[in-house]
């Protein structure tokens, strides 16, 4: 169990997104939405993933940005809201997080989430926050496809992220026996789900639907 407690307001949120230009962004949707309507998603998710991390109120905001921090949208973004930019290192996907954790972790505990979760809201982040708060290693959302939405570590753990199949639906399964096998604690407050695939979009449509 972490050894050193933190209020809530010092839990940081890393959220790792690759700027939406067409052709390089969400191209599991380009066959339903075309290249610029898949880039335009990307955008909206950004967003909407920005808003949230703000309401949640618990600390710092950082955006983590692919391929770079140059796109106008992250530049906006920083204009218009206490955020900060950093660009993504090289390597896989696990390469990357483990990145911004080493980064991150050394200022405040973190959560880390991508903006592929249409569902995310202020109270999840809020309530994952809370379970580091108590001294929990880790925290998970995972995710219905077999991966998760969100990470939070009060440290780096290198080898919960090292030669992980990203995208396959062993991801979780995988990751909870390496916390097992590294003696973490960690919680699982809730499932949600991830705006992949062209199934989603309905869910997806639903929502927004809803929400207007």
């Amino acid at each position: 169990m972490a050894s050193n407690l933190a209020p809530i307001e010092q839990i940081g949120i890393a959220i790792m997104a690759k700027a939406p230009m067409p052709g390089l962004t969400k191209t599991r949707l380009i066959s339903a939405l075309g290249t610029e309507g898949a880039a335009e998603l990307q955008r909206t998710m950004i967003l909407r993933t920005v808003a949230t991390a703000l309401e949640a109120g618990i600390g710092s905001v950082s955006v983590w940005c692919g391929p770079d921090t140059q796109h106008r949208l992250f530049q906006d973004i920083a204009s218009k809201h206490p955020v900060q930019l950093h660009e993504q290192s090289a390597g896989d996907l696990g390469d990357r997080m483990h990145a911004a954790f080493v980064a991150a972790t050394a200022v405040s505990p973190t959560l880390l989430i991508g903006v592929d979760c249409p569902t995310m809201a202020p109270a999840h982040l809020r309530r994952c926050g809370e379970c580091l708060c108590r001294g929990d290693d880790a925290v998970f959302l995972p995710a219905e496809d077999g991966g998760y939405v969100l990470v939070g570590l009060w440290r780096p753990q290198a080898r919960l992220f090292k030669n992980i199949e990203w995208g396959g639906s062993t991801v979780m399964a995988v990751t909870r026996e390496r916390l097992r096998q590294l003696n973490l604690i960690w919680s699982e407050p809730e499932k949600l789900w991830d705006l992949d695939r062209p199934d989603d979009l309905q869910r997806w449509k639903a929502i927004s639907n809803n929400a207007t």
